[in-house]
Formats: structure tokens, sequence, C-alpha cells
């Protein structure tokens, strides 16, 4: 090899040096035995940092056998990682992976492993790197604790949605019982009253008072007022007035005389009872319609 040649080796290697001890995994190069050929600086300084003298000599430690004889809460993983080692030694797997956690008294970590065999002829060797990945740990469970917090808002949402709709239900059951109330009150309170009141001697003027009385009621608690406001009919009140009385069979003059009206106008507001009913070119009888809607 000429000087140029020795030169530009000497430089590809110092450069390897320092790209792999500027890495920021803990990378360990180790041999098909288990024992560490090779540590970059990352690895010296966490092993330091975390109890391990300055003068250490990784040389002499067999990565293998020490994750084989560790016992107490870290046997699993330690068990689990020699195991892919050496699968990747005998060339069952290309590569194992593997996170784990490695938490400190002061703080929790957690920790991506890498183990490949080295691309290189000569004996086997082994590149087993350490990542920390602590802060996407953290973010994972602060994105788990979030979606557990929403989860349980949707829960609290949902139960409330359905306390609501029992509270509507209710409450629509109660307006159907106080209007069923109603209604019995007035027939049995109120009814029967006016009909003794009418059977009495009355002048011309009260007898009318009173049927004008017991038409309003009528009006008032009749089904048919509301299913023709359901079915979205807006009629005048004289109309809706009219609508009731030819429903209860009263003839036109009949109607004019309770409502001091002429015939005319009561034949007026049949007509337009009958436009605004749908009946205007139809043969059906007013009253039998109006009957069909109670």
């Amino acid at each position: 090899m000429d000087k140029n040649g020795e030169d530009q080796f000497k430089f590809s290697g110092e450069l390897l040096r320092k790209i792999f001890n500027s890495l920021s995994a803990h990378i360990a190069i180790i041999d098909e035995d288990g024992f560490i050929l090779e540590t970059n600086q990352a690895w010296k300084k966490f092993s330091f940092a975390n109890g391990l003298s300055d003068n250490f000599n990784f040389n002499q430690m067999n990565y293998l056998s020490v994750c084989e004889a560790t016992s107490g809460e870290d046997i699993k993983d330690a068990r689990a990682v020699a195991l892919g080692i050496r699968q990747v030694i005998k060339h069952e797997i290309d590569e194992f992976l593997y996170d784990y956690p490695c938490h400190s008294p002061d703080s929790p970590r957690w920790f991506y492993m890498r183990v490949v065999l080295m691309a290189e002829d000569g004996p086997l060797k082994i590149i087993i790197s350490h990542e920390d990945v602590t802060q996407l740990k953290l973010a994972e469970e602060a994105l788990k604790e979030n979606q557990k917090l929403l989860e349980d808002k949707n829960q609290s949402l949902n139960e409330s949605n359905i306390a609501l709709k029992v509270l509507i239900r209710q409450r629509e059951d109660d307006k159907a019982e106080m209007e069923k109330r109603f209604l019995s009150n007035v027939k049995t309170l109120i009814l029967p009253y006016i009909d003794k009141l009418r059977q009495g001697r009355l002048n011309e003027k009260d007898r009318t008072l009173v049927n004008i009385l017991d038409e309003h009621l009528h009006e008032i608690i009749s089904p048919l007022m509301q299913n023709l406001n359901n079915a979205g009919i807006m009629l005048t009140p004289q109309e809706i007035q009219v609508a009731s009385l030819v429903k209860d069979g009263k003839t036109t003059s009949e109607i004019a005389d309770i409502l001091f009206i002429s015939e005319a106008t009561i034949s007026f507001h049949r007509k337009n009872l009958r436009n605004k009913l749908g009946l205007k070119n139809r043969p059906a009888n007013l009253r039998s319609f109006l009957l069909s809607m109670s």
C-alpha cells in the first residue's frame, strides 16, 4: 500500500471512529460467544452514570452471560434479549428488535434495542444498539390517557343523553296524563252542571250563553281540534266553531242560531272548510270526514 493509500485508510478509520462515538444510541459490538469487543462513548457514558467505575474494562465482559444471569424483576426482559441475540448469531433471524423499561430512581426510562450481524468478512460480529425512546413512550402514555379521558367523557355524554331521553319521555307521559286528567275533570265536574243549567228555566239570552259556553268547552277538549293542528290545517276561530258544530250534527240553520250569524255566512265557512280539508271536488260528506278525524 502506498503512502496515499495508508493516509486514506487512516482517515477512513478515524472518521468511522468519530461517527461511532457521535451516535446517540448506546452501541456495543460483541463476538459470537457474547464477549464485548467495542463500545461507543454513549454506551460508556450511560454505564458510568449508572454505577460502573470509570476504569471498567468492557472487553472483559460477556454480554450474553450477564443477560442470562440476571434475576429479579428484570429476568423476563433479560432472558428475551439473550434469546434474541443467540437467534441472530445462529442466523435464525436477520435482526432482533425489543423495547423495554429501564427506569432510574429519579424518572421513568424506556429503550429500544436492535441486534444485527455486522456486514463484513472475517469472524462473526454482532452490533447491539440501545436507543432512548423515553419521550416517545411518555407521549404514547399521554395519548392513551387522553384517549381514556375522551372515552370517559363520551360515556358520560351517552349516559346524559339517555337520561335526557328518559326525562323527555317522562315529560311527554306527564303531559298526556295531565291532558287526560283535564278532559276527565271537564267531563265529570263541568259538563253535567251545564246540562243541568240547560234543563232549567232560562230566558233566551241566558240559554244562548250556556249553549255558547258548552260549545266552547267542547272545542277545547275535542280531539278533532288537535288533529286539525297536527295535520297543519290552518282554520280561523269561527271556522273551528263551525267545524265543531258540523261534527256534532248541527244543521246550517242551527249553527247560525247558535253563533248569531247568518246562514249565508255559515255556508261560506262550510265551503272554506271543504277547500282547506281537500274536499272541494269530492263527494265526501263534511260531517263524516270531520268525524273520521276525531
